[in-house]
């Protein structure tokens, strides 16, 4: 560059500053913007060419200005977008050294935490986070050592902006990555989320737990309860990532735990149950009790989905007693869905299994046995109650069953 076109660069640099030193918020909303609009996707390089070799003083002043008015929200997803710029530009060491200095990715976990901050503004905060995880090992180290992972997982569990939500899933799943250190913490971290309110955030924290699942290589015991748990969702995209991940889990230590904690919900206990009232039975009995069978009915369907993977579940489970309390889970008139599926579970371990076929036949009788045969996927509508009583409180025992079926 000539001197002339380096003297026009630096009173052009110089002004800028001047303007944004003296300029009021809106003044240097605009000043932000016009960055954006001319800088938005340039290298380290052409930054340094823009600023006449002074770009640091820039982003010193920028990153200053957040750190004192992120709690207002002072156009903060402007000042994180121009952060942005820097951070992601290619050659960007030099500015992320000084962005992190400075304490910005304490500042950034910040601003997730902040309940009066916008969830557009959180989000951005995420990008960063992500752009400066994505530099290496030791900077995915440095958030974890900040607190970052219980940070991150904390806003995916409260945000209600799903755009958010999915922003720091992906953060938490790079964070697992790459980082022996700490790919612990963010796997505990995970199972933490799961017994949260939020459908969508135990979505998430579902698919990434299979994912770290196999980083981590052990499961881990705490994992089992939050996500039997989860069967009693009435969302069906997290009963259908919770049943995914059970059967990841049966590979694990986890795996007696598992199976012992699926088959006991096929006959919840009697506290878990509302018993109805006679003269107001509609309304006492189905909003309290749902939940437990709606648990009841994914049980079975997780039961059967592990039991056609291979002998040597359905052998285990046979073990646990899987017959009695599926016949139960049959006899339980208050939920269709528990029918359908502990019928359908059931079919599977008569067809497989003579023993267990005899033992069966004998607690149905010839008239409901053959309409089970026939189609067990709608016996329920064909049975009356004193056919459901009588499984509901079989006595079925099957001993000495052998893993292999011949």
């Amino acid at each position: 560059m000539s001197s002339s076109k380096a003297q026009t660069a630096l009173s052009k640099v110089v002004e800028f500053l001047r303007e944004w030193d003296q300029g009021n918020k809106d003044v240097r909303k605009l000043l932000l913007i016009s960055f954006l609009n001319e800088n938005a996707g340039k290298t380290s390089p052409e930054l340094e060419l823009e600023f006449a070799q002074a770009a640091s003083l820039f982003l010193a002043r920028l990153t200053a200005w957040m750190r004192l008015t992120y709690m207002i929200g002072t156009y903060l997803r402007l000042q994180l977008k121009a952060i942005g710029v820097f951070l992601s530009a290619t050659g960007n060491h030099r500015y992320l050294i000084e962005f992190l200095e400075v304490g910005g990715v304490l500042t950034l976990l910040e601003i997730l935490g902040q309940t009066q901050i916008k969830e557009e503004d959180k989000a951005e905060a995420l990008n960063l986070l992500q752009i400066i995880a994505s530099a290496g090992r030791k900077y995915k180290e440095l958030i974890c050592e900040s607190y970052g992972v219980r940070a991150i997982a904390e806003c995916l569990a409260k945000s209600k902006a799903e755009d958010t939500q999915e922003k720091a899933n992906c953060l938490l799943e790079s964070l697992a990555q790459g980082n022996p250190k700490y790919q612990k913490q963010v796997y505990k971290g995970l199972i933490a989320l799961l017994p949260c309110t939020s459908p969508k955030a135990q979505q998430l924290a579902l698919q990434t737990v299979r994912i770290v699942q196999e980083i981590v290589k052990v499961a881990h015991p705490s994992i089992v309860e939050p996500l039997l748990n989860l069967l009693r969702s009435l969302h069906l995209e997290v009963q259908y990532e919770a049943i995914e991940l059970i059967q990841d889990l049966v590979h694990y230590d986890v795996r007696p735990a598992l199976l012992k904690g699926l088959v006991a919900l096929l006959k919840p206990a009697k506290e878990g149950i509302q018993t109805p009232k006679i003269l107001n039975a509609e309304m006492t009995s189905l909003p309290e009790s749902l939940p437990v069978f709606v648990q009841q009915a994914a049980a079975a369907k997780a039961i059967r989905t592990l039991a056609q993977a291979g002998p040597a579940l359905s052998g285990e489970l046979l073990a646990l007693g899987v017959v009695p309390h599926l016949l139960c889970a049959v006899g339980n008139q208050r939920h269709a869905d528990s029918q359908r599926q502990a019928s359908l579970a059931l079919e599977w371990f008569v067809r497989t299994y003579p023993v267990v076929e005899e033992h069966v036949h004998k607690a149905m009788g010839d008239t409901l046995f053959g309409l089970f045969l026939e189609n067990p996927e709608v016996l329920y509508m064909k049975m009356d109650e004193i056919q459901a009583d009588i499984l509901s409180s079989n006595k079925v025992h099957i001993s000495g069953v052998s893993e292999d079926p011949e």
